[in-house]
């Protein structure tokens, strides 16, 4: 409350949106605590209210979900969906991929101190990735190996998980395999931010 007033947030207003957010965050019944007898986890949901309780413009959070639990991260990311919603840009920093890939519109990966990859997500899918399907049939796959412009990474009977140098090379290995028996799945690999991130800071 006291920083909202700060920044020109009445008493009232700046005491209904801190007690609004720290229930929404899991904290309303620590209300009353002093900060020092929080938890780590405890102490950063408090924070994240400080900073969203006077209605910012924008939002610079730096690893925002650290130390916080799965139910902790589900509310903080529901709150910032929120605060990204009102149209206020919400900028952070985090190691925590798969809460970044499931957030962020925009993406920059820095490593040694340089930018390595920028864009949306699939944008950077699309620069750092070669193309990869999944196919499942009930045949064995091990064909695949013998076609021209592809590269299996992964076999077990049935399935294959291969790369193409082209879509053309991707449609043949579909083609063949409807010929030979029946196709369960044939599907795009859509590979995770960590796995990219991986690939990029080498």
């Amino acid at each position: 409350v006291y920083l909202a007033r700060l920044h020109g947030v009445s008493k009232p207003a700046a005491t209904a949106k801190a007690e609004e957010l720290l229930e929404r965050l899991g904290l309303g019944e620590r209300m009353k605590d002093p900060l020092e007898s929080l938890s780590l986890g405890n102490q950063q949901r408090a924070q994240i209210v400080a900073a969203l309780t006077h209605n910012p413009h924008a939002l610079v959070l730096d690893e925002p979900f650290s130390g916080l639990d799965p139910m902790a991260v589900e509310n903080t990311l529901e709150v910032l969906r929120d605060v990204a919603d009102t149209g206020a840009p919400v900028l952070f920093s985090s190691h925590q991929l798969d809460v970044v890939e499931r957030l962020c519109d925009e993406l920059v990966i820095i490593a040694d101190g340089e930018i390595r990859a920028a864009g949306s997500r699939q944008e950077i899918r699309d620069a750092n990735t070669v193309p990869a399907w999944d196919l499942h049939a009930d045949a064995d796959t091990g064909w695949v190996r013998g076609l021209t412009g592809i590269e299996v990474t992964e076999f077990d009977g049935g399935f294959v998980r291969f790369r193409a140098d082209s879509p053309q090379a991707a449609d043949t290995v579909l083609r063949q395999a409807i010929e030979r028996g029946t196709v369960h799945s044939f599907t795009p690999v859509r590979p995770h931010l960590t796995e990219i991130f991986q690939e990029v800071i080498r």
